[in-house]
């Protein structure tokens, strides 16, 4: 059997030969590496002003800014398939949300959305004494509102860490052989979650 290469094959040696040297990546650093700097600084221009390095929330203020941008690209111009891209385009939206609950610290007007508004809450301004219902009332509120914060703190890093790919390899090993190349396999298993997965 007689192997030859491609005219292409030695095109693309050529090219990362080219880009290993001295005035190519001089080139790169001017046409690519600037710009794209000078880019992302207009981009995550609200979240460098206000940084600061004492609270986790800026940190995650960095994280779903940068997500935003990653979510525009996979549902806009990605080149996945529709059926898992848009799965992973969900879950990235979802970490959006979740990341902009927890910056506003919104959770007691959703849990007032459920239970009602907290009673006599401008107690600081009067001098009416909350009765014994209203007190049960508010403490309902304010637990309700603390375990919807646990519940999504918690499904952010669930959403982050993906799932548990013991459970496919378990699944495509109990699959017959001539159904383990069935894309359809991977695609029903496969939520959209998992950091490491939100790629095009």
């Amino acid at each position: 059997m007689k192997i030859e290469f491609a005219d292409s094959f030695w095109k693309s040696l050529k090219r990362l030969s080219r880009h290993q040297t001295w005035w190519y990546k001089t080139y790169e650093v001017f046409r690519y590496k600037i710009p794209m700097f000078l880019e992302n600084l207009w981009y995550f221009r609200k979240e460098l002003w206000s940084f600061r390095s004492w609270d986790y929330t800026f940190n995650l203020r960095l994280l779903s800014r940068s997500l935003e941008k990653t979510v525009n690209t996979l549902e806009f111009h990605g080149s996945e398939i529709d059926i898992t891209r848009m799965k992973k385009v969900v879950k990235i939206k979802r970490v959006i949300e979740i990341i902009k609950n927890l910056n506003e610290g919104n959770y007691i007007s959703k849990a007032e959305n459920e239970l009602g508004e907290l009673k006599n809450s401008d107690w600081l301004w009067n001098n009416i004494e909350d009765t014994d219902e209203e007190r049960e009332h508010n403490r309902k509120v304010f637990e309700l509102s603390t375990k919807i914060e646990i519940d999504e703190w918690n499904e952010l890093w669930r959403i982050l860490e993906g799932q548990n790919h013991d459970e496919f390899k378990k699944i495509y090993e109990s699959t017959p052989d001539e159904e383990k190349h069935n894309q359809d396999l991977w695609n029903n298993w496969f939520d959209g979650s998992g950091i490491k997965h939100w790629w095009d």
